[in-house]
């Protein structure tokens, strides 16, 4: 039996400049533009692996060795318009094989906790639409396949581009400008990195589709951002990109951040993705940089708990002086440092930051975190070898 067979990774985006609430809900379209940071593959990623052929008859989905339902809408209307999209190539050419009329069987792997607030559906949805696009060999540039994986997670269109992402919003009902763009390749600024506090690993109590709904129908400070604020802050943020303004870029970041958790506090009831630990982890990050008296670290949370705190290269060792020393029990700082580089992070504390502080350290706090991710800027989708389908059954691995 013939079975095609292509496989992609996908990345995991984090906005700076948050999307929060839709103006038309089957579309996935924003009430807002928004930014993001691409991370780096190395450390948080999603492989998908997509079959066809002319013994395949239903669609089949496998997550993390799981097989799971693909009965959402989002997901059938993605399905659908790559359908479409290969059903017009056959079209052209009677030649290629009725991909358009087989059924799929898609194996999805994420080496990151799903559901956490960490973007998992955005890579998700971006590995599935690639790897389906790449399999049916069609010719859609990122931008345009970027308008379908939008229908399957908003931020998903964000992660078929690597560096600094734009999703504008649009105008046009039907969503056809609604699309990601690349604002600068990860090239542009190699140096911007990120260490993730992994505040909670469990499913978050309001998921992000229910919570915009809620925000959209009853906070007010809601309608002043998406009119004035989001709008000011985009191209602001834009400019900080592409002049490697990183002073500007942290407060953007930051301010960004603050100003959507206090949409969902205004939103009635009010909904609590930040919990206590995440907020004296704002308070930490704000007391480093006037430590410093410069910006050093800037911090945001999406819909969840945990931190993102980005950072340049430079300032490494002297965010890494507070944070190892907070945070040295908790898993993940092995991944990319030795024994040497960590003790190195410590005398910087010992020698430039103990006995000058204006603050007590709170040594409770890592009681909070389970994990710290490391990672930085990466690129985008990625074709792989690596395949999650046994080529001679069609079924995963």
């Amino acid at each position: 039996m013939v079975y095609y067979i292509a496989s992609t990774t996908a990345p995991v985006n984090i906005a700076t400049l948050k999307y929060w609430g839709k103006r038309d809900k089957a579309l996935n379209l924003p009430t807002n533009s928004s930014i993001s940071v691409t991370l780096s593959q190395d450390d948080l990623r999603t492989l998908t692996s997509a079959a066809t052929g002319p013994e395949l008859r239903q669609d089949k989905l496998w997550l993390n060795g799981k097989e799971e339902s693909l009965a959402s809408e989002r997901t059938q209307q993605c399905l659908k318009e790559l359908r479409t999209l290969r059903k017009q190539l056959e079209d052209e050419d009677s030649s290629l094989p009725k991909f358009s009329m087989w059924g799929l069987h898609i194996v999805s792997q994420n080496n990151f906790p799903t559901a956490a607030g960490l973007a998992s559906s955005a890579a998700g949805f971006a590995a599935l639409v690639v790897a389906i696009a790449r399999l049916y060999q069609l010719p859609q540039s990122m931008s345009e396949l970027s308008e379908i994986a939008r229908q399957g997670s908003g931020s998903a269109c964000r992660s078929l581009f690597g560096g600094y992402v734009a999703w504008e919003m649009g105008k046009e009902a039907d969503g056809s400008d609604s699309k990601a763009v690349e604002i600068s390749p990860m090239e542009h600024w190699p140096q911007l990195k990120a260490a993730i506090l992994v505040v909670n690993a469990s499913k978050k109590d309001t998921s992000s589709t229910s919570g915009m709904q809620l925000t959209v129908k009853t906070s007010e400070l809601f309608q002043e951002r998406v009119k004035t604020v989001v709008p000011q802050r985009f191209i602001h943020m834009k400019e900080a990109i592409e002049n490697k303004n990183w002073s500007r870029f942290s407060e953007l970041t930051m301010k960004d951040s603050n100003s959507f958790h206090a949409t969902c506090l205004d939103s009635y009831p009010p909904i609590f993705y930040m919990n206590d630990t995440s907020k004296k982890i704002v308070r930490l990050c704000h007391a480093i940089n006037d430590f410093y008296g410069t910006y050093v670290v800037a911090y945001t949370f999406d819909a969840g708990p945990n931190a993102v705190l980005y950072y340049l290269q430079e300032n490494e060792a002297k965010l890494f002086a507070f944070i190892y020393k907070l945070f040295d029990k908790v898993p993940g700082w092995e991944t990319k440092f030795s024994e040497q580089d960590l003790q190195k992070f410590l005398e910087v504390y010992e020698n430039d930051v103990s006995g000058k502080l204006q603050f007590e350290i709170d040594d409770e706090l890592q009681k909070g975190v389970s994990r710290v991710i490391l990672t930085q800027v990466g690129p985008g989708p990625l074709s792989t070898r690596e395949s999650l389908i046994d080529e001679n059954t069609g079924f995963p691995k």
